[in-house]
C-alpha cells in the first residue's frame, strides 16, 4: 500500500461535498479536487496496489503501468479544464455528476480486474446520464433514457463475458484476453467494450445524447466515455485484426452525416466518432508505433474536442441558438471564441504546429508500414473529410458564412480561460510533441516534421478546402436545413415502434384471450363439473343437441329449448370462484395423473 489517495477516490468522495460549500470557496474547492489528483498521479509509481480481498477474488483498485498513467494524466487534466469552464454554473447536479464522472474514468484505468473494472463502468454510464438529464429539455431526458438503456444493455454483455470468462480461466485480471480465445466470452466482451466506444452501428447514442446535454456537461461527455473505451481495447484487445477494418470504417462513416448535420454539437459528436476510429484502427494494428499513435492520439483528442465543444458551448450559452441554420457573423462580436474555435479545427484537422498534426500521423504511418493499402487510404479520405466537417464547416456556419444579425458578447471569463488553457495546450503538443511522447507506452522513434509528412498533409488539406470553396460556390453543397437525419437508430427506433405494436395489439388480444379461457372459463367449467357432473353433461349434451336441430330444422327444437332453459336455471353456469373441496378435488386428481404417467414412464424404461 501506498502513502496516497487514489485520484478516483478523490473525485467521487470529493463530489459528495460540493453542495456544501458556496461562492468562491465552492470555486477554490472544486479546483483544488484535480489540483490534488494530480499530485496523486505523479507520486504514484509503478506496480498493483489498493487490492480488496472478495469471494476469493483480488480486486485490484490500483494498477499502474504507463499506458495507464497516459489517460490518467489527460483524464485529470481535462477535469481540471472542464471545472474551470463549469464554475459559473450554480447547478450542483452538475457539478457532483461531472466529478463522478471522471472518478469512474479513472478507477476504470487503474482497475486491476474486471470486477473492478465493471464497477466503475456501471458509475460512469449512469452519472453520465444526469450531464445530459441537467438540461431539463423535453429531447434532454429522452436522449438521457435512450444513452441509459443502450448503456445498460452493454453493460449486460460485458457482465455476462466477465462471469464467462472468469469461469472459464479462474481469475479475474484484467489484461490481455484476445478475440475468440476463451468463446463466447471473448466476444460479449468486445460488444460490451464497443457500445462505449462508439463502434458502427452500436454509435447512435453519441450523436443522439452529446448534442442535448447541458453546455458543460457535454465537454466532459465528450472526453471520457469514448476515451476510456480506447484505453480498455488498447488493454483487452491489441492486434485484433477485425478492429483495423472496424476502426477503418468508424473513421469514413460519421462524415457524410457530419456533413449534412444542422445542429453544430452534433457535427462534433459525429467526428469524435471519426477521430475513436483512427484510435481503434490504431489498436487493432497493435504495433508499439500504432499503440502509440492511439495513445498519444487520444490524449490530444480529448484537448482539441473539448476545445470545439466548449466553443460552441459558449455560442449556445450566450446566444442560445446552435444550428447553423441560426447562426453567422458571430465573429465580430465573439472574436476570442472564434480564434479558440479555429485553433481547436486546425488540430483536429492535423494542420502542421497542431496537435493532430503530431498524432493523428503515427497511426496513419503504422498502417503503411504494416502494408494495408486500403485501410491507408481510406484513412487518408477520413482526414480529408474530418477538415471538410469539423474543420471547415463549424467555425465557417457559425462565424462566419452569412451574417445572421445575432449580436452578443464574449462568454464569462471563466469560460474565456478554460478555453484559452485548451488552445494553448493544442498549439504547444503541435510545436513540441516531446513531453507527450516521453509518457507513451513505448519508447518513441517518430519524426513527425519530415518533408514528405508536411508537404503530403498540407496538400491533402488544401484540396479538401478547395472542394469546400467549390461546393460553396456552385451551390451544390448540402444545404443547412432543420431535419432529422436517421442513423443506424432507424433500426430500434422503428423496430421498437413495430415491436410495441405488435405486444399491444396481437399479442395482447391473444393474452386477453388465453387469460380468459384458461384462468376463467375452464375453471369455471370445471368448478361447476365438481358440484354436479351429471347436470353439466346433460346440459352440454341438450345445447349440442340444439344446434344439430336448428340447422336441421327440426320440429323437435322448441322442446329442446325449453328442457335446456329449465336445466340452466336449476344449475346456472358457470360458478366464478372454487370451493375448498372443488379445489382439492382437482388438485389431488392432478397428482395421481402425473404420478400415473411417471410411474408407466420409468416401468418403460426398465
Amino acid at each position: 500500500m501506498i502513502n496516497i489517495v487514489h485520484p478516483a477516490a478523490i473525485f467521487i468522495i470529493g463530489a459528495l461535498l460540493v453542495p456544501l460549500f458556496r461562492g468562491r470557496l465552492k470555486s477554490a474547492y472544486m479546483l483544488f479536487l484535480p489540483v490534488f489528483a494530480m499530485y496523486s498521479l505523479l507520486n504514484m509509481p509503478e506496480g498493483k496496489y489498493w487490492t480488496v480481498r472478495f469471494l476469493e477474488y483480488d480486486l485490484i483498485f490500483g494498477r499502474v503501468d504507463k499506458l495507464s498513467m497516459v489517460f490518467g494524466y489527460i483524464f485529470t487534466l481535462i477535469t481540471f479544464i472542464g471545472i474551470i469552464y463549469a464554475l459559473h454554473v450554480k447547478d450542483d447536479t452538475q457539478h457532483v455528476a461531472a466529478f463522478i464522472y471522471a472518478g469512474s474514468a479513472l478507477g476504470i484505468t487503474f482497475a486491476g480486474d474486471l470486477f473492478t473494472l465493471y464497477l466503475f463502468w456501471e458509475i460512469m454510464a449512469i452519472s453520465a446520464v444526469f450531464l445530459i438529464w441537467a438540461r431539463k429539455t423535453e429531447a434532454a431526458i429522452r436522449a438521457g433514457w435512450r444513452y441509459l438503456l443502450f448503456h445498460i444493455v452493454g453493460g449486460l454483455c460485458l457482465l455476462a463475458g466477465i462471469i464467462l470468462y472468469v469461469a472459464e480461466t479462474g481469475s479475474p485480471e484484467f489484461a490481455y484476453i484476445g478475440l475468440g480465445t476463451h468463446g463466447l466470452a471473448s466476444y460479449l466482451i468486445l460488444i460490451g467494450f464497443a457500445v462505449n466506444a462508439g463502434v458502427i452501428p452500436l454509435h447512435p447514442w453519441l450523436p443522439d445524447a452529446y448534442p442535448e446535454a447541458t453546455v458543460t456537461g457535454a465537454v466532459f461527455l465528450s472526453a471520457l466515455t469514448t476515451k476510456s473505451a480506447v484505453y480498455i481495447l488498447a488493454r483487452t484487445y491489441p492486434g485484433t485484426t477485425v478492429l483495423i477494418w472496424i476502426g477503418a470504417i468508424m473513421t469514413c462513416f460519421p462524415i457524410f452525416y457530419a456533413v449534412i448535420a444542422n445542429d453544430m454539437r452534433r457535427v462534433l459528436a459525429y467526428s469524435l466518432l471519426n477521430q475513436v476510429g483512427f484510435m481503434v484502427c490504431g489498436i487493432g494494428i497493435g504495433s508499439e508505433l500504432a499503440i502509440n499513435g492511439a495513445a498519444s492520439h487520444a490524449f490530444c483528442h480529448i484537448i482539441y474536442k473539448a476545445l470545439l465543444f466548449m466553443s460552441t458551448g459558449s455560442v449556445l450559452h450566450m446566444t442560445g441558438k446552435i444550428r447553423a441554420t441560426d447562426l453567422g457573423g458571430l465573429y465580430k462580436t465573439m472574436p476570442y471564441t472564434c480564434v479558440c474555435c479555429m485553433i481547436a479545427a486546425a488540430s483536429i484537422s492535423a494542420f502542421p504546429l497542431f496537435s493532430g498534426f503530431t498524432t493523428k500521423a503515427m497511426t496513419v504511418s503504422a498502417v503503411a508500414h504494416e502494408k494495408l493499402y486500403v485501410v491507408w487510404f481510406l484513412l487518408q479520405f477520413a482526414s480529408a473529410g474530418v477538415f471538410h466537417h469539423a474543420g471547415i464547416k463549424v467555425p465557417f456556419f457559425t462565424f462566419f458564412g452569412e451574417d445572421s444579425g445575432i449580436r452578443t458578447t464574449e462568454p464569462p471569463f471563466n469560460m474565456r480561460l478554460a478555453m484559452g488553457i485548451a488552445a494553448i495546450l493544442c498549439i504547444f503538443l503541435g510545436v513540441y510533441p516531446t513531453p507527450l511522447y516521453q509518457i507513451l507506452p513505448y519508447p518513441v522513434h517518430y519524426e513527425p516534421y519530415t518533408a514528405f509528412h508536411v508537404v503530403g498533409m498540407l496538400q491533402l488539406l488544401m484540396f479538401g478546402a478547395l472542394a469546400f470553396t467549390l461546393l460553396i460556390l456552385s451551390g451544390y453543397y448540402p444545404p443547412e436545413m432543420r431535419a432529422i437525419n436517421l442513423d443506424t437508430d432507424w433500426f430500434y427506433r422503428k423496430g421498437a415502434a413495430a415491436f410495441l405494436w405488435f405486444i399491444n395489439g396481437p399479442m395482447a388480444k391473444v393474452g386477453s384471450g388465453l387469460q380468459r379461457v384458461c384462468f376463467n372459463n375452464i375453471p369455471d367449467f370445471l368448478s361447476s363439473l365438481s358440484k354436479n357432473p351429471m347436470a353439466v353433461f346433460m346440459i352440454a349434451r341438450d345445447a349440442a343437441l340444439l344446434s344439430i336441430l336448428k340447422v336441421v330444422g327440426s320440429a323437435h327444437a322448441a322442446g329442446v329449448r325449453q328442457r335446456l332453459e329449465k336445466q340452466k336455471a336449476a344449475y346456472p353456469l358457470p360458478f366464478r370462484y372454487w370451493t375448498p373441496s372443488s379445489a382439492v378435488f382437482w388438485i389431488v386428481l392432478v397428482l395421481i395423473i402425473y404420478l400415473l404417467l411417471f410411474y408407466f414412464k420409468r416401468l418403460g424404461a426398465a
